[in-house]
């Protein structure tokens, strides 16, 4: 290569190396989050690099292959338990890749025969096993068989490395010895992977795969952590793709391989005999004795062949080839166990040889197994393939240490002998075992660290716990003094539930501080349930109408199918009556009952006289709407008066009034067919035809029907040749309002020409009847279906339900039908209402706010309450159905003071979305309330892959709490979902929106840009099947059943039944029956599906066809023709950019009436993007309109006429006013002044200028719906976005129909959004997943605006859900706008991934039980919480039943505690337990926090607060950050640290940990480790029998069964290490935890997830932490967290608001210990900076005045938490009564910190000691106040 090629490629690869950095990445779950079981590829030399660059694994001296294969396969085994689905793919170019760092070129050849031997052994032994675990190999990612295998698969994403290398040490910044041409040959090979590695992953975002990184992928409980390389279809990068990647190496591996083919014939391998000459035959003497020994498996041959190659080149080396013969024999029969050897003292002569020996033993095997020929001869001869265990390098060299004095054991002899037969055979060698090695058996090793090394356990005894216990057998030893820390820094001081503010006993809140804060918090509830109110009168029920309250009474259930016996009989003191009174009683009824039928006649002819009345008013209300020019606008407006018609009066109008809209629709129709409109599509014609015919059906069906209205509609039917709708005889008679001859068509020019059934399954398929078993039923006011009344049943036998049913399928009922039953049951009884969001808890409160209403005997109860952490409506403890969150419900359950009083009361738990079980972050929480319900349960979901695994457990953990569970599955959706793409113009004008929008036309069909997508043709791959909701509409199963009838064969036939005009085929079709046709279509299809011989093929291409009808249109206007080339106002569309083509979308759904629509995208800051643009288009084009428009500059002069012949008016009124003196009651009595105010107003209403706004939007310039919504409301909200200082964009957005919804907004402004889109004003709402999760936003349309990695199969039924919603819409419409054809394919046709559950007793956990137990004083509930909790016999979700394991999982849980002096020996909570457990949602942090605390490293840090407060601040910030929030960096090489982190102005990567607190937190790891060590020790004890010998995934057995074979000089067996592991020469000593839990032997439940730690950087992990918050808190710079810490700027307020309720919680605790003022609260108050921000708002809202706001306390949120905030700081509403004591313990010197003092002081009394004020806890807790005011200032300051 020249310098210019030099430099060229030098440059090539800076820009790619620039290119890769400048990708995003996302930490997600892959699995939960993101790919499910969807199928991803895993590059095979990614996965052999990270697992060869473990620092355990001895490849350099000690060869250990069998442990490098169990590496790989613990890895592949964790994807596989967690129900990953991918294949393993090799790439021949990329086989140097797998070479980990700094290997040096003697161990080349081993990596490569290890990768080789992975390779053969995972494509054999995985075949049965797993058979969807595929292993592929290509030449290349160049490879056209490998694009076609993409093509072919559909992978979701690639996980492969990225060839980083964590930040290397001080000690691993060169090779041991190596010189720098050494150095720097090991330096380009590290460039050359990079390069290699990113040039790939480019290439594959390029094709539209994201990148899943291999290196920094974690194992979190049930969860796959890794970091996700997002490419975007608009980010295309052009580079050029070497088609060859550079080597590493010019080792050549392209020798001739022609002995191969010479030995296996002189074995007999290829089937012919041993007769070929020259060919030397075995000369041994027992050759005929050994014959069965001869070589029998893969491993043994291939040391035959390669041994007979080596001696064949150089006969020298027979000696060691008789060492690795015997070494082969003793694999064979050496129990795994015995077989771990120490490390050989090196003589380096013989070191040489021994190392040169196993490399060329490497190369020339390694080209053997990867031979076309090798795989071919060892499947033909079936030969077992056990090379896993080829060659076990210290073994080999401890057989060739073995001297004259030690002897090799007989077994092994014989194996010998047999190979040594074999390699005779082929290269006439003969070996013997030397006659010293014979006949001797070494004694029996001792366990590699015994029990001597064990740790003492702590003793502990607690009745409760006991009793689970007792059936681990420990080994307790006294405490001495030297076993515990010496530096104990306090005493059991208080317990966290003690010290409480009294409670208002009336209201059941915290009493505030003042009369004035009561007031004001008083203020602020009436303002909050003013805006519920508000909230609820949005929410609508099916028909449309505004939900009207319920009063509730107690007494039986509603409904109840037992009888009501009104008067009892037979029984009581009835049964004494005499016979005389009976007689008198039975003749005053025989007189009542003449008195009742008298009343009903006359109450007959009331109804007569009534009806007449009500179709006079009718008449009227017709005769009114005459004189409307729009026949559409006609039938809308009597529609809506039938709807709105009360329930008796509709039965008695309804006939006519329907008849009378046929009517309307049969102008419509004529109008239609005679007009050459554009919109006169066949799509709109076919729509009112369809809709004509469903209302005929329904008329037919009416009990009101007359004869007249009967002829008449037979008569059209026949007319229009219409399916006959089943009209039935009828003799009652009413004159109709209008005559119906003029209805009668008049010719025949407007016949369909359709079949009756090919009509209705084309176009009337969301008008079927969608009965599915429904019939009346007395408990609900609707007729529920048969699955629905199964639920009713359950919830009246009290048992738990499981419900999975898709949205709009009709679950909500069931909710407040159990709500109803607590309301009727007493007072007392609760059911708590669990939803994964805030969003839907307010819509859920608000919802019960609008359905009932009840009255109390006692103040302080209430119908509902919510309890969030962010705020609490109404008692939590006082209201009988409380709405919450699980994190809120889960405190709830734990707090003791709830133990005696609300958790007994709980009676129903409901918990919506159930399936956020399976989230990464909140899983854990739902999986322990469903562990700690104290009652039955109600389980709602419409997305759960596996319900009946998930039912399994369900029924397993309601069973053991005493309560049956039942399931309940319903399928099919109430309304269909019809899908399309959208393909953006290539030039666009937006002239205004079309003025009127077709008439009843369902769907999108027939618009140019808009392509059906038919379900079925989604299916392109195979593999994947059917899953079981992909749903069919009427339509789609037609077009399904003339595509395969079209298609068919002999083999493939299709059955003349299923055609819809078979004989006996119904004739009016109902959705049943499309269900059943449906399943019928999919069984025949599943079995096309599953053979390459079947038409399947063209099917999919013939149903494909629709997508490709619409292509892209050339030009599109909004309004107006295409042809007006006039108007110079068309501007290019870029079809990636989703803020250009969503307006032309937005047209397009106008133009067919399919608005309201919700458009999804999972980017925040895209979301609001989107909003921003398509305002601004419509200004600037409503800008450009006005300054062109002749109308609207003729509407402003008339305007400026009006308004001042308006002045004029007014001041002439003015003038007429006569001054008189006001008597009594004459002050405004003037008849002239009335007269002139009410003229005024008329005058107003009918002056067009009156309501006339020159600022507002222009008609046709925007979305809203003015009628929907008063301008007063409107104008209020636009006041208090203002008030709230957001952008002005919002409201202009609101202004024009648009809102955006995601949980970054502000609360206020997305319940407005909320309320508006409900109502119908806003119709276009862009939003991320907030909406996607229950939220009551009906839609007709739902648009997926662009791809995300968060955009999966479980999403995307959860936002498309959303539209068509039961009684809202007949069909809904999905498009899917800038999304590829892959990925949309791929969303339509995945299966819903399965729950994984959690490992649920965390420690955290424990401790709280504790809590729960011991402040309760051992009451029943907590008894019975903890009983039912140990109880169960599968613990977690997916979990095994492993009830041994759990209980000392839990018992070393206890001894960690204890250790930890948080936990006393009888149980009860001590020191800083209530710190810790209030930190649960940041286990494992708390723990360490705790134990920097007990180190007292956070005193000596505190103690210069005074003095040194700046340096204190950022140094305990730095902990803090190390502690809490912790995220790990992408993996990071020198490269990235020189050109991303030393050039960043800011701080990127977190600065290491001070050495004191570094050191504690290594120490409290040691311990820990040591705890959790003698766990698995005791647990193999007492229960793992087996040997640890089988591989983890593949099962393969390594090693002899024989105990009594071993070899001389051999290690101890480990006993807690794997007998794997321990082969590289590890014992069972542990360096960290990661260590442990990777390498335990199989047999024990270890999760690393579970057990309190916290690796400290760069001991313990290698990925260095990022420091975006202490990066913030120097510099407090959003933008700075975006561009240097790769924060994205959506997810910085989460963020930060997480880490200030960290500090908020920690403050209050140290409060409470101290039992200062401040600790007067309820953990479950204290809220983060941006949440309080938020409350502070929403009281300065609603405040007196701004300035009265600012000089008080800020909100009661504020004075409950016992902040410190600048705001709170300055005025307190309660002063302590001396300032002397301040200077004593706190520096009064900062003046903003004046008032603190005073409150500390206040409440120290006797309580505290001097000694422990010495001890610093007051500097500690001033530190910490500091810190978080700090904090908070500036995270207050960025979002002000």
């Amino acid at each position: 290569m020249d310098e210019s090629e030099e430099m060229s490629l030098k440059e090539r690869n800076e820009a790619l190396m620039e290119l890769y950095g400048r990708l995003s990445v996302r930490r997600v779950d892959l699995v939960g989050d993101y790919a499910g079981q969807e199928l991803f590829l895993l590059e095979g030399d990614s996965l052999l690099l990270r697992c060869f660059s473990d620092p355990g694994l001895d490849f350099h001296r000690g060869f250990q292959l069998l442990h490098a294969v169990y590496a790989v396969e613990y890895f592949l085994q964790g994807l596989v338990q967690r129900k990953c689905n991918f294949h393993i793919v090799f790439f021949d170019s990329h086989k140097d890749l797998c070479l980990p760092r700094r290997v040096l070129a003697v161990d080349r050849p081993k990596y490569l025969l290890a990768r080789a031997t992975i390779r053969r052994h995972l494509s054999v032994n995985l075949r049965d096993l797993h058979p969807t675990l595929e292993i592929h190999s290509f030449a290349s990612e160049k490879d056209t068989a490998f694009r076609e295998y993409l093509k072919a698969t559909g992978i979701y994403f690639v996980m492969c490395h990225d060839g980083a290398n964590p930040i290397p040490l001080s000690t691993d910044l060169s090779l041991p010895g190596a010189n720098a041409e050494e150095q720097a040959e090991v330096d380009a090979q590290e460039t050359s992977r990079k390069i290699a590695f990113r040039t790939m992953i480019c290439w594959l975002i390029n094709e539209s795969y994201n990148v899943a990184l291999i290196n920094g992928l974690e194992w979190a409980d049930t969860k796959v952590m890794s970091m996700v390389v997002e490419g975007e279809r608009k980010a295309r990068f052009s580079f050029k793709y070497e088609e060859t990647v550079p080597s590493l190496s010019d080792f050549n591996d392209h020798r001739e391989i022609a002995f191969l083919e010479q030995a296996m014939v002189r074995l007999d391998l290829k089937g012919g005999k041993n007769t070929a000459t020259g060919i030397p035959k075995c000369q041994c003497k027992s050759s005929q004795a050994t014959g069965n020994n001869e070589a029998s498996t893969e491993r043994e041959m291939l040391t035959v062949f390669t041994l007979a190659q080596m001696l064949e080149e150089d006969p020298g080396v027979k000696d060691l080839a008789t060492h690795f013969l015997a070494h082969a024999a003793l694999i064979k029969s050496l129990p795994l166990s015995n077989r771990q050897q120490p490390t050989q003292r090196p003589v380096r002569d013989e070191q040489s040889r021994l190392q040169s020996f196993l490399a060329k033993f490497s190369e020339a095997s390694s080209i053997l197994i990867s031979s076309c020929g090798w795989s071919e001869a060892m499947e033909a001869r079936k030969v077992p393939c056990d090379i896993s265990d080829l060659i076990d390098g210290r073994l080999f060299e401890a057989v060739t240490k073995f001297g004259s004095e030690r002897r090799f054991p007989p077994q092994p002899t014989l194996i010998f002998e047999g190979l040594a037969c074999s390699l005779c055979t082929l290269s006439g060698v003969h070996m013997k075992i030397p006659t010293a090695l014979q006949n001797a058996i070494s004694p029996k090793n001792e366990v590699n660290g015994s029990n001597s090394d064990a740790l003492s356990i702590l003793p502990f005894s607690n009745s409760v716990f006991d009793e689970h216990l007792t059936s681990i057998n420990l080994r307790v030893a006294p405490l001495k003094s030297s076993d515990r820390h010496t530096g104990r820094i306090f005493q059991e001081v208080s317990h966290w539930h003690n010290a409480k503010r009294r409670l208002d006993p009336k209201q059941g809140l915290q009493t505030p501080a003042s009369v004035k804060d009561k007031a004001r918090s008083l203020k602020r509830d009436q303002r909050f349930m003013a805006e519920m109110q508000s909230y609820a009168a949005s929410l609508t029920n099916a028909a449309g109408k505004a939900l009207e309250p319920e009063i509730i009474t107690v007494s039986d259930s509603k409904g109840s199918k037992t009888p009501v016996v009104k008067e009892s009989g037979g029984t009581g003191p009835s049964s004494k009556k005499s016979q005389g009174a009976k007689a008198k009683k039975d003749r005053k009824g025989a007189g009542k009952t003449a008195m009742y039928e008298e009343i009903a006649a006359n109450q007959a002819v009331k109804d007569s006289e009534s009806e007449d009345k009500l179709f006079s008013a009718w008449r009227t209300v017709r005769n009114n709407l005459e004189s409307e020019r729009s026949l559409q606008s006609k039938y809308h407006k009597i529609r809506t008066y039938l709807r709105d018609l009360p329930d008796q009066k509709r039965k008695i109008l309804e006939a006519e009034v329907q008849f009378h809209l046929l009517a309307i629709l049969c102008d419509i129709y004529r109008t239609l067919r005679k007009s050459t409109d554009t919109f006169s599509s066949k799509e709109e014609l076919f729509g009112v035809l369809s809709l004509l015919w469903n209302t005929a059906r329904k008329i037919a069906m009416l009990n009101s029907l007359t004869a007249t209205i009967a002829g008449s509609l037979k008569a059209i039917i026949t007319a229009l040749h219409l399916p006959d709708p089943g009209i039935p005889a009828v003799t009652v008679e009413r004159k109709l309002a209008c005559d119906p001859g003029l209805l009668m068509p008049k010719d025949y020019e407007f016949v369909i020409d359709l079949d009756g059934q090919d009509f209705q399954l084309l176009h009337c398929g969301p008008y079927m009847d969608r009965n599915l078993d429904s019939a009346p039923d007395s408990r609900v006011p609707f007729q529920p279906d048969g699955w629905q009344r199964r639920v009713l049943d359950d919830l009246d036998a009290q048992k738990s339900v499981f419900v999975v049913a898709p949205t709009s399928a009709g679950k909500t009922f069931i909710s407040f039908y159990a709500m109803e039953k607590i309301l009727r049951s007493n007072d007392d009884n609760v059911l708590v209402y669990v939803a994964p969001t805030k969003a839907l808890v307010n819509q859920i409160a608000a919802e019960i706010q609008a359905r009932f209403r009840k009255g109390y005997k006692h103040a302080g109860k209430s119908v509902w309450a919510i309890h969030t952490r962010d705020y609490r409506i109404n008692n939590p403890s006082g209201c009988q159905i409380l709405v919450t969150v699980p994190h809120i419900l889960q405190i709830m359950l734990l707090a003791p003071s709830n133990a005696k009083s609300w958790s007994p009361r709980v009676k129903y738990i409901i918990l919506d979305e159930i399936h956020s079980i399976g989230q990464a972050e909140d899983g854990v929480v739902w999986e322990q309330l469903l562990l700690l319900a104290p009652c039955p349960i109600i389980a709602l979901s419409a997305t759960v892959g596996n319900p009946e695994d998930f039912n399994s457990w369900l029924t397993a953990t309601q069973k053991s709490s005493g309560f049956e569970m039942s399931m309940i599955t319903h399928q099919h959706r109430y309304s269909d979902l019809r899908k399309f793409v959208f393909s953006p113009p290539k030039r666009f004008a937006f002239r205004g929106l079309a003025d009127r929008s077709s008439f009843a036309t369902l769907g999108l069909d027939g618009l140019q840009g808009l392509a059906y997508i038919h379900p079925v043709a989604s299916l392109i791959n195979k593999s994947r099947g059917i899953p079981n909701d992909l749903s069919l509409e009427a339509r789609d199963c037609l077009l399904l059943f003339q595509s395969m009838s079209r298609h068919q064969t002999k083999e493939f036939p299709i059955d003349p039944a299923l055609s819809p005009s078979h004989k006996g085929s119904p004739k009016i079709i109902r959705k049943a029956d499309i269900i059943e046709w449906e399943n019928s279509l999919k069984k025949v299809l599943k079995v096309w599906m599953v053979s390459d011989q079947s038409p399947f093929e063209k099917v999919l291409e013939d149903l494909s066809r629709s997508m490709e009808v619409t292509s892209t249109i050339d030009k599109q206007v909004s309004k107006g023709v295409v042809s007006d080339e006039s108007r110079n106002d068309m501007v290019a569309i870029d079809p990636d950019n989703l803020y250009a083509t969503t307006l032309p979308l937005l047209c397009k759904l106008h133009e067919r009436d399919a608005l309201p629509a919700i458009f999804f995208n999972y980017d925040r800051l895209r979301c609001e993007g989107i909003c921003k643009a398509v305002i601004q288009q419509m200004m600037e084009a409503e800008m450009q309109w006005k300054e062109s428009s002749p109308v609207w500059k003729a509407k402003l002069t008339g305007f400026e006429k009006w308004k001042a012949e308006q002045a004029k008016m007014a001041g002439k009124r003015q003038a007429k006013k006569i001054p008189t003196k006001k008597g009594k009651g004459d002050a405004n009595d003037d008849p002239s002044s009335k007269m002139d105010k009410i003229q005024d107003a008329t005058s107003d209403e009918a002056n067009p200028y009156a309501n006339f706004d020159p600022d507002a939007p222009v008609d046709g310039f925007h979305f809203a719906a003015r009628h929907k919504a008063e301008a007063s409301e409107l104008n209020t909200y636009y006041g208090q976005m203002k008030w709230r200082g957001l952008p002005s964009w919002l409201t202009d957005g609101l202004q024009r129909g648009i809102g955006v919804h995601h949980a970054g907004m502000n609360r206020k402004y997305r319940q407005v959004v909320e309320m508006l889109f409900r109502k119908g004003y806003l119709r276009v709402v862009i939003a991320t997943g907030t909406l996607a999760l229950g939220i009551n936003m009906p839609c007709a349309t739902v648009v997926f605006s662009g791809d995300s990695i968060f955009l999966t199969a479980l999403n995307y039924r959860q936002a498309a859900g959303r539209a068509g919603r039961r009684g809202f819409d007949l069909l809904g419409n999905v498009v899917f706008q800038n999304i590829s054809h892959g990925k949309i394919c791929r969303l339509l046709s995945s299966r819903l991934p399965d729950l994984n559950g959690h490992f649920p007793i965390t420690t955290t956990l424990v401790l709280r039980l504790f809590s729960l137990l011991h402040d309760s004083d051992d009451s029943p509930y907590a008894k019975k919480a903890i009983n039912s909790l140990l109880s169960q016999p599968r613990l977690y979700l997916d979990g095994p039943a492993f009830k041994d394991q759990v209980l000392h999982h839990l018992r070393f849980s206890i001894e960690y505690l204890r250790r930890q002096d948080l936990l006393s020996s009888q149980g009860a909570p001590i020191n800083f337990a209530g710190l810790t457990s209030h930190l649960y949602f940041t286990e494992n942090s708390s723990f360490a926090l705790n134990a920097l605390i007990k180190g007292e490293y956070f005193h000596e840090l505190c103690s210069e607060i005074d003095t040194k407060q700046s340096q204190v601040l950022r140094t305990l910030m730095i902990v803090m950050a190390h502690l809490f929030g912790r995220r790990p960096c992408r993996e990071a090489d020198e490269e990235y640290i020189e050109n991303i982190v030393k050039r960043s102005p800011s701080i990127v990567f977190l600065p290491p940990l001070p050495p004191q607190a570094a050191q504690i937190l290594r120490a409290h790891n040691q311990d820990t480790l040591q705890v959790f060590t003698t766990y698995v020790r005791t647990f193999v004890d007492q229960h793992v029998k087996e040997d640890d010998r089988q591989l983890p995934l593949t099962g393969i057995t390594a090693g002899g069964a024989d105990d009594s074979v071993t070899v001389p000089g051999s290690l101890p067996p480990t006993k807690v290490r794997s007998a794997f592991v321990a082969l590289s020469g590890h014992g069972d000593k542990f360096e960290n935890i990661s260590d442990l839990c990777r390498t335990t032997r199989s047999g024990v439940f270890l999760e690393e997830a579970v057990i309190p730690h916290l690796d400290v950087y760069p001991d313990e992990s290698k990925t260095p932490l990022n420091a975006y918050l202490y990066d913030f808190f120097m510099h407090g710079d959003q933008d700075a967290l975006e561009k240097a810490n790769g924060v994205k700027k959506s997810d910085v307020w989460f963020l930060l608001n997480d880490f200030s309720l960290v500090l908020a919680t920690i403050c209050a605790s140290l409060a409470n210990f101290l039992k200062l003022p401040e600790s007067d609260l309820s953990l479950s108050d204290v809220i983060g900076e941006g949440d309080e921000n938020n409350n502070q708002e929403d009281d300065k809202f609603g405040g007196d005045s701004a300035t009265d706001t600012e000089s008080t306390t800020t909100s009661t949120a504020t004075a409950e938490t016992g902040r410190s905030s600048e705001t709170t700081a300055s005025s307190t509403s309660v002063k302590p009564k001396s300032k002397e004591k301040v200077a004593e313990s706190w520096d009064d010197s900062d003046a903003e910190e004046v008032d603190e003092p005073e409150k500390t002081n206040g409440a120290l009394g006797d309580d505290l000691s001097k000694n422990e004020l010495e001890k610093g806890f007051l500097n500690v807790y001033k530190a910490m106040t500091k810190l978080r005011s700090e904090f908070d200032t500036k995270f207050r300051k960025i979002f002000a």
